[in-house]
């Protein structure tokens, strides 16, 4: 199954999933020194970003919402509120914490204009696919190759720049970064990734297995 092509009809067919878990809306810097402990003590994070679409020629949005998914929890970071800056860096440029996630260089190429550093531990869920000639390599179509899922894109093209996001944006923008670091931990199960080689934040290397997804509904 990992290597045969799905069509749009059997992606449809399959359950409708999203990260049921809690979700950690981070706007002060006081939320996100909170979130700390949690996100480095993780040797894995799925990672990440919301860009507020444009339809102007030539015109890109800087990204308005970083997304990190723990075992334990999935962390939002709203730009608006709490812009991007060596606080938030630190993390990304962590060489000990994986960061996975599809088209993840892309992404941490706009955040470095936002504040300069140097992005470490990154995995590219997509350029791993391809090197094993996958058929499946963005994020929705490795959810349904990998576990059966579908995982919904509604929101993709909405206003991610608001202050206050909608309770369907923040779904859909945990369940990315949920699904990315789930397809990490599978992909590196089937040997399609090498294992990570263990750090002082996570010394065994151990990832407790996630929670069972349920149904979305109203999507």
């Amino acid at each position: 199954m990992l290597r045969r092509r799905l069509s749009g009809d059997e992606i449809n067919a399959m359950p409708l999933c999203h990260y049921q878990g809690p979700v950690h809306v981070i706007r002060v810097l006081e939320d996100w020194k909170q979130a700390l402990p949690d996100l480095r003590a993780d040797g894995v994070l799925g990672f990440d970003t919301e860009t507020r679409p444009t339809f102007r020629k030539g015109k890109v949005n800087a990204p308005s919402l970083i997304q990190l998914a723990t075992e334990r929890a999935v962390y939002l970071v709203q730009l608006a509120w709490l812009p991007f800056g060596p606080h938030l860096a630190e993390i990304l440029a962590d060489p000990n914490i994986i960061k996975a996630g599809v088209g993840i260089r892309d992404d941490m190429r706009e955040l470095s204009r936002l504040h300069d550093f140097e992005p470490a531990g990154l995995v590219d869920l997509g350029n791993a696919a391809r090197a094993h000639k996958l058929s499946s390599q963005g994020l929705r179509t490795l959810a349904a190759n990998l576990f059966g899922w579908r995982i919904s894109k509604g929101s993709q093209c909405s206003n991610w720049s608001l202050m206050e996001l909608s309770q369907r944006q923040i779904a859909y923008a945990a369940t990315d970064a949920w699904i990315g670091r789930l397809i990490f931990l599978r992909m590196r199960e089937f040997g399609l990734i090498p294992p990570v080689p263990a750090s002082p934040a996570n010394p065994a290397n151990q990832v407790v297995p996630p929670a069972t997804p349920g149904p979305e509904s109203g999507a």
